[in-house]
């Protein structure tokens, strides 16, 4: 798309000028703002695309192009091209002054989500009669070149996979063989299948060589195998040679090895134990969270981060689709909390599976079913992949596929005896994982020893620097009588506080800093003692526990939140030795348990400005990512880390409101992932180096959540001060 004809261009939405994003099955041209809301109406509703930084093939990138200059936005808005209409309704269209919330956004929805404004039929008795007389004639519109006729046709519900039952075929077949490609690409957006039999038993591929349209015939194969070309693109940035009959690209991940755990092979097994409906419903999720990844990161390189606040944001998560059940919605979502190594092994397994379905090679040997099996026990219970379903196989399906998978297992047992070498095989690997067993339990036995013992040391650490502050509260805050001592505020008193400090006796469990005051809200500490730094929380024996109890998903091992509200003492322990706001200085939301809650909040000034900082060091973190300097990496988290800790100090020691302390974790353990991601950067003398682009992943990402945590900060100090 030429620069001249996207500067005569407006959003459809709002009328700005230069949109640089399109949404390709509305067929119209959107600004940014309006962008951020198509995202968060999902793909079902919009599926968008940026103009010059995704990656378009020609021939779709056209049909979109050829729609909005043809008018397809008015398609959408009909009711509001008549003046009449608009008066009597009392609606109107957005424009570019318009709010983006909630003035664009309403509208936005009501356009393409309950399609407000489009021409309706008239209604009829039977409306399965109505939209088979709509796909009739989709059919035979799909000849012509008029895509606008078309997508007015679908709008109103015609079947884009409709068999016509006197033609013997579908809309594809007849698009295919009259050479309409644009026609074609409207139809595959619209779910169009390429592989699709007509009455004589050939799919549309076939009719467009018949008729000589080769080119149209190669991208209908790119259609039928979009989803895993879209999935080893994204891993690999390499798509399958269709023209060499090459249909699967399968990467390896750089550190796998080809020995495989325990809980992936479980995985592996319960993914290949799926039936055909739910591997594709699990591999259309998993399609569209690449989507919105991937999306994502073109959003993070477009926009303008000099901003503060913006009311665009990125989308978390998958939105709801109405039309999936409960359980489907949410297995969607937690994909989004799936790192990149982790999303990356689930990608893999999936276009492995989808080969060995497409090729229709068998599962497993009966030496593996008897492992499965005798392993049973330990895999019953894991959770490696969630659970996908529809809403009639919620209640009936599951529970009889389950059956169904232990009676195919039995009868592969029968179908022949176990040997002796067989057997051994097993018998050796049971006493090898009674050993494992026995030998965690003792390693957990002595953590168990040890933890008691660090509980009894903290509890005298503890009762030892209560006192000790109370001593130098008092000895630093008593104001002598008499006319002997300066002005506080004055150059020699501070001289003489300093010296006094240097001199005070330190705990030996201290650090070499010294001790510090105990100091009230609002007091700054002395200028000599310097930012306290942040440090990634260390992991302790409860999590072991839980490995140990609990078979861990192989997939879904994601950060939890829940990891890091273990016991209190802990909490604190880790807290204070990782000198989050220093030794003097109270933690919020975990100071000492006989504080009241403190129920006042930093001034707002204080909190943007803080945010402000923070913001500007990610920004360069940001730009570091884009141009590729890893080195970067590093200097730009100490920063971050510094403007994290001064934030997070403008709070209470131990805020009342539950939103606050759920702000400041993920604020400070988002910094702590940073850092350590940004390790990661560093090669180690004599190993072979990161793999960038994950690590490049969890660093946007983790800066995104730092984003987040900060804004909503902002947010609640902004609406607390105002009340």
């Amino acid at each position: 798309m030429s620069k001249r004809l996207r500067n005569a261009e407006s959003c459809a939405d709002c009328g700005v000028p230069e949109p640089r994003w399109a949404s390709v099955n509305r067929g119209v041209l959107i600004c940014d703002e309006c962008c951020s809301v198509h995202r968060s109406l999902g793909r079902h509703s919009s599926q968008v695309r940026h103009l010059t930084h995704s990656l378009w093939p020609p021939t779709q990138l056209q049909m979109v192009q050829t729609l909005y200059n043809n008018g397809a936005n008015s398609i959408w808005e009909h009711s509001l091209l008549d003046p009449a209409s608009v008066v009597m309704s009392g609606k109107r269209k957005a424009s570019p002054q318009d709010k983006l919330h909630p003035n664009k956004s309403e509208f936005i929805r009501a356009k393409y989500q309950m399609l407000a404004f489009v021409h309706r039929m008239p209604c009829r008795d039977d409306d399965s009669s109505t939209a088979k007389d709509l796909s009739k004639q989709l059919h035979s519109s799909v000849r012509a070149a008029n895509l606008e006729t078309c997508l007015r046709l679908l709008s109103l519900g015609a079947q884009a996979n409709f068999f016509h039952p006197e033609k013997g075929n579908t809309p594809l077949h007849v698009a295919a063989k009259a050479g309409q490609v644009s026609q074609a690409e409207l139809l595959a957006v619209y779910g169009a299948d390429p592989g699709a039999l007509d009455s004589n038993g050939k799919t549309p591929i076939d009719y467009a060589r018949e008729a000589g349209h080769y080119d149209m015939a190669d991208r209908l194969v790119e259609v039928q195998y979009e989803l895993t070309d879209r999935l080893a693109f994204y891993l690999c940035g390499r798509k399958p040679d269709h023209k060499s009959g090459e249909h699967f690209v399968v990467p390896q991940m750089a550190d796998s090895s080809p020995d495989l755990t325990e809980l992936a092979k479980a995985a592996k097994r319960k993914l290949q134990s799926l039936s055909n409906h739910l591997f594709e419903e699990l591999a259309m999720d998993v399609y569209d969270e690449v989507d919105r990844r991937e999306t994502d990161a073109v959003w993070l390189a477009t926009q303008n981060h000099s901003t503060l606040v913006t009311e665009t944001t990125l989308v978390p998560f998958l939105p709801v689709n109405p039309e999936y059940s409960s359980t489907r919605n949410q297995g969607r979502q937690k994909l989004a909390r799936f790192n990149a190594h982790e999303f990356a092994t689930l990608v893999i397994d999936i276009l492995s599976d989808a080969k060995r379905r497409q090729q229709g090679n068998s599962v497993c040997s009966p030496k593996d079913n008897v492992e499965l099996i005798l392993k049973g026990v330990a895999v019953r219970h894991s959770s490696d992949y969630d659970s996908v379903a529809s809403d009639e196989d919620t209640d009936q399906e599951l529970p009889s596929s389950k059956g169904d998978r232990t009676k195919s297992l039995d009868s592969d047992l029968s179908d022949g005896p176990i040997t002796m070498h067989e057997y051994m095989e097993v018998k050796n690997a049971l006493s090898a994982s009674e050993a494992k067993i026995q030998q965690l339990l003792k390693a957990n036995d002595n953590l168990n020893d040890e933890l008691r013992l660090m509980q009894k040391k903290l509890q005298s650490l503890q009762s030892e620097n209560t006192s000790l502050r109370r001593q130098v509260t008092t000895n630093v805050y008593q104001t002598p009588s008499g006319t002997d001592y300066p002005d506080p505020s004055s150059p020699s008193a501070l001289k003489r506080r300093q010296s006094a400090r240097a001199s005070r006796p330190m705990s030996m469990y201290e650090t070499g800093s010294g001790l510090k005051p105990y100091l009230s809200k609002g007091e700054t500490p002395y200028p000599e003692e310097g930012l306290p730094s942040l440090q990634p929380f260390p992991s302790h024996t409860s999590k072991l526990e839980k490995q140990s109890s609990v078979p861990e998903s192989d997939y879904d091992n994601a950060f939890n939140d829940s990891e890091m509200e273990d016991s209190g003492f802990a909490r604190r322990g880790r807290l204070r030795s990782g000198g989050w706001l220093g030794e003097g200085s109270s933690i919020p939301e975990l100071d000492d348990l006989e504080m009241e809650a403190d129920p006042t909040l930093p001034s707002t000034e204080d909190v943007i400005r803080k945010t402000e900082q923070i913001t500007k060091n990610i920004q360069e973190l940001l730009r570091a990512a884009q141009d590729n300097k890893h080195n970067s990496f590093l200097p730009c988290s100490e920063r971050i880390h510094v403007a994290v800790t001064e934030m997070a100090a403008l709070f209470p020691k131990k805020p009342r409101s539950e939103t606050v302390r759920g702000s400041l974790r993920l604020l400070t353990a988002s910094a702590c992932r940073l850092q350590s991601e940004c390790r990661k950067a560093v090669p180690l003398d004599g190993c072979s180096g990161p793999d960038m682009q994950l690590v490049t992943q969890q660093v946007i990402q983790c800066a995104y959540d730092i984003a987040k945590a900060a804004k909503q900060l902002v947010t609640i100090t902004t609406k607390e001060n105002t009340n």
